[in-house]
């Protein structure tokens, strides 16, 4: 049978990720990790971000899973010092904020809730080679966690470790894609979600990691 045509960059673009992705599975945690309870995966998922998430213009952008449906989208503001981010669900019901907060040695990231305050807070360290940030939060049971991401992500890979457990949680992996494969323009990755983790959290930690690799 032959292969039906892909009319749009887009389209090109899933297709040729479909089969790469089939084969990333991440073993399930043992006890659900999530802020956001809607958006835990119930199995291995992956999520497309964009490198420099944020472009000058400030304008909002989707954040999809592989299949091309979007999770959640995020609105920037120009002229903020923070940076400051809005995230919302893709029926436009918000979730989250998140900003660079100043006066720390170290670079250093809130998530926060209108309302509720800060739920994660997420700080760069120094790693001679490559890059380590670690989120820490209270899932929706109360418990502590710390993520700690840590490899060289803007080149291969990068594993996702719950510190608690030792658990892998997600993986950024950018050998899902052929060398020059483009996604709007703009070079891709993508984040493997293990099942059983909130997916909207995972990509708040990936916009802090794309804001911090792309400062100035």
């Amino acid at each position: 049978m032959s292969v039906p045509h892909a009319q749009s960059q887009s389209g090109n673009f899933k297709y040729n990720m479909s089969s790469q992705i089939a084969n990333v599975q991440l073993s399930p945690v043992g006890k659900e990790i999530s802020v956001f309870p809607p958006f835990v995966a119930r199995q291995t998922e992956t999520l497309i971000l964009k490198e420099k998430l944020m472009s000058l213009s400030g304008d909002s952008f989707d954040i999809c899973l592989a299949n091309g449906q979007p999770l959640i989208r995020v609105q920037g503001k120009l002229g903020t010092i923070s940076g400051r981010k809005k995230v919302y669900d893709v029926g436009g019901k918000y979730l989250f904020d998140i900003y660079k907060e100043h006066l720390h040695i170290h670079s250093t990231y809130a998530v926060e809730v209108e309302g509720q305050g800060k739920i994660m807070e997420v700080k760069s360290s120094f790693k001679l080679i490559g890059s380590k940030m670690t989120a820490s939060f209270k899932s929706a049971d109360g418990r502590s966690h710390s993520l700690t991401m840590s490899g060289n992500w803007l080149s291969t890979t990068a594993d996702i470790i719950d510190e608690s457990t030792g658990a892998l949680v997600g993986r950024i992996d950018r050998k899902l894609f052929n060398a020059r494969e483009i996604f709007g323009g703009q070079q891709t990755y993508a984040l493997v979600v293990a099942p059983g983790v909130d997916m909207a959290l995972m990509a708040a930690l990936c916009i802090c990691m794309d804001e911090k690799n792309n400062e100035k």
